[in-house]
């Protein structure tokens, strides 16, 4: 393990800075700052994803995206306005008839599933979002563990890395993790279920992006973070785990 550590140190010491800077965030609780900070990783995730679909000259698109995003600031039911979005979106093309259907993929991934982080936070609050935090972040570490050093069997064509091993490792350490934490929400049955549904929830988050990766022939989203590549490859689970919890958690409490 110590190797392992060793031959990835920069992973490790960019998502040490990444979870010290959530950790600060989470510590301040307010939900401006939480919506902010948010909201500058959407807008990275939304650039990347603009390049992973080969959009680069959509650029306009940031100012819908943006525009979106200062609305949610205020409207009680951030997730809400995904389905708005899609009904204008539909409206549009109606009207129009040869609008490129394209622009609005960005607004289905990522954008949705920002949406559903801020809703979490709103309806709620902080443990929630630690809650969900525990869940994804011990899925990917504990299936890049298990996979490391177990790993045998390919899980699915779309990531050739990841194996069943790997998969089964990480959600079975989110789901304990996420488990003992989920006391402060709920009964420990309900932390079971619900971590371990946003546990297998996060594993196709990250594989989704995985498929858009190969899709647009590339190895990562981008550059800007050491050892994970772009702000995408490290908020895909998020965005798959986040509407899980939202709607599990919404039919529970």
């Amino acid at each position: 393990m110590v190797e392992i550590i060793k031959d990835n140190s920069p992973r490790f010491v960019t998502g040490t800075l990444l979870l010290a800077l959530v950790l600060a965030v989470g510590l301040i609780d307010n939900y401006f700052l939480t919506w902010l900070f948010f909201g500058i990783v959407f807008m990275f995730a939304f650039y990347e994803t603009l390049r992973l679909l080969k959009m680069d000259s959509h650029n306009n698109l940031f100012f819908w995206a943006a525009l979106l995003w200062l609305i949610a600031y205020f409207y009680p039911n951030p997730d809400d306005l995904f389905f708005l979005v899609a009904i204008v979106f539909a409206s549009f093309l109606a009207y129009h008839r040869d609008y490129d259907t394209k622009n609005f993929l960005p607004f289905l991934y990522p954008a949705s599933g920002f949406l559903f982080l801020l809703a979490l936070y709103h309806d709620f609050g902080m443990e929630a979002l630690i809650w969900l935090l525990i869940v994804v972040a011990s899925t990917d570490i504990g299936a890049f563990f298990a996979g490391k050093m177990f790993g045998r069997r390919p899980f699915c064509p779309t990531s050739p890395k990841k194996t069943w091993e790997g998969v089964v490792g990480g959600v079975v350490l989110g789901t304990l993790l996420g488990a003992y934490y989920a006391l402060v929400l709920v009964d420990i049955g309900y932390g079971l279920f619900i971590s371990f549904a946003v546990s297998v929830a996060s594993v196709f988050g990250d594989l989704f992006e995985s498929y858009l990766k190969r899709r647009a022939n590339v190895k990562d989203s981008g550059n800007i973070l050491p050892g994970h590549g772009g702000v995408l490859d490290r908020v895909d689970g998020y965005l798959f785990a986040a509407p899980a919890m939202v709607v599990l958690l919404r039919g529970v409490l």
